[in-house]
């Protein structure tokens, strides 16, 4: 099949794309109806909310490296499965706690926690599942589809979010988002296809060994290697331009919340038209060029921000019309490199180590991330907003640097994959 095909219309993807598309969208509904929960039921207080925030991310923190270990010996298919109805017992479990009147801050942590457990084995499992559903060679075209429903799930999600809890409630809105996910799982469940068993271990190595085995793997890799070093120096970027970006836009430049929100649906229709670009951009320039595109992309946009005369006294026109085009730009750039970086890692790397490669670079992503968004309100504070963003307009700058400075530059998608470990 030409990787320009479509890929939806292969029964096994068009499955898992419908099963990944509604769970998207389920979970963009239920993050946004447990934020309400948490402000406006249970009145949590601000170190209350942070902990619950920082519950979706410890489990990438402390089990993402095992979880990938588990990946390449698990059937990735029976976890998909199984962690969707986990999902869908723990969010129907806040509609029964809600209507028992036994919601409490621990309670709903406890769910929050389960809940950041599941995606975390969830998405360690999808990864190295995909190249078993369509063939390699369309791996960019199906990343480019998921990440197509990503972005409409991010984008409208949580406003449909909001105004199914306004209409229906939060016992009917989290049983509604169960359902969704027990769905999920029936789809999931239909797929038809051979995943290739696993070799057991050698006697005397334990997991440990796989997830060391699994860190050298990617980063003695001769275009892994930079294309993981390249991802985690721009996530340490993107930590900070997350962090600071409503602050900086809703505070310093005064915006009302609606054209914040505008801004946003401009970065979502970037993300989106990016992606739809992605595989014929790959296509044409190679897998490393078209990462190297969507990374030089991202400087742009938060450059600009940095330096141009931007303030509170601008007419709301002109600052409508620049952040949006910067959101734009922003997403766009993600659009593009997200299928092109996933789509050639799961092309690349042997089926056997798929799980510990993508979790060896998500863990350390999430690890980078959470620890520049505490730099980003030190920068903030202490440097202001527009050398902090500027700094992170440095850092992307860099993360492009060491993809074009490599062997990975001139990476295709159809490189062979070397199958023996």
């Amino acid at each position: 099949m030409n990787r320009s095909s479509e890929v939806l219309r292969l029964p096994a993807f068009a499955l898992f794309w419908s099963a990944a598309t509604i769970r998207m969208f389920g979970s963009t509904i239920a993050g946004v109806a447990i934020q309400v929960l948490i402000v406006t039921v249970l009145n949590s207080t601000p170190v209350e909310i942070s902990i619950l925030s920082a519950l979706g991310v410890v489990p990438y923190l402390f089990l993402g490296l095992i979880v990938g270990a588990l990946m390449d010996r698990w059937r990735r298919q029976r976890t998909l499965v199984i962690t969707s109805v986990g999902r869908a017992i723990a969010l129907g479990s806040i509609a029964v706690l809600f209507l028992l009147d036994a919601l409490t801050f621990w309670s709903l942590a406890a769910v929050i926690l389960t809940l950041g457990v599941l995606t975390l084995f969830a998405d360690s499992a999808a990864q190295p599942f995909l190249p078993h559903v369509v063939p390699r060679s369309s791996l960019v075209m199906a990343n480019a589809r998921l990440g197509q429903s990503e972005t409409v799930a991010g984008t409208a999600g949580p406003a449909l979010g909001g105004a199914l809890f306004n209409v229906l409630g939060a016992p009917i809105l989290f049983a509604f988002d169960a359902v969704i996910n027990a769905v999920s799982a029936v789809l999931q469940s239909r797929i038809k296809v051979e995943e290739t068993p696993s070799k057991r271990r050698a006697r005397g190595r334990h997991i440990g060994h796989d997830i060391v085995e699994g860190m050298h793997y990617t980063y003695r890799h001769r275009t892994l290697r930079p294309l993981a070093l390249s991802v985690h120096i721009w996530f340490l970027g993107n930590s900070i331009v997350v962090t600071v970006f409503a602050v900086f836009v809703l505070r310093e430049l005064e915006f009302p919340p609606w054209a914040f929100g505008v801004t946003l649906a401009f970065g979502g229709l970037g993300g989106f038209l990016g992606a739809l670009l992605a595989p014929r951009t790959g296509d044409r320039l190679g897998a490393g060029r078209a990462i190297l595109l969507g990374r030089a992309l991202v400087i742009l946009p938060w450059l600009a921000l940095a330096v141009m005369p931007l303030d509170a006294s601008t007419d709301l026109g002109v600052l409508l019309t620049v952040i949006s085009a910067a959101q734009f730009v922003y997403g766009l750039s993600m659009g593009i490199e997200d299928a092109n970086d996933t789509g050639y890692r799961q092309a690349v790397a042997p089926d056997a180590i798929q799980g510990r490669m993508n979790s060896t670079i998500r863990t350390a992503n999430r690890v980078i991330f959470f620890f520049g968004a505490l730099l980003a309100g030190l920068l903030a504070t202490f440097l202001g907003y527009y050398l902090t963003i500027g700094i992170a307009a440095i850092i992307f700058a860099i993360a492009a640097l060491v993809v074009a400075l490599s062997p990975l530059r001139n990476a295709r998608h159809d490189d062979a994959a070397d199958r023996q470990l």
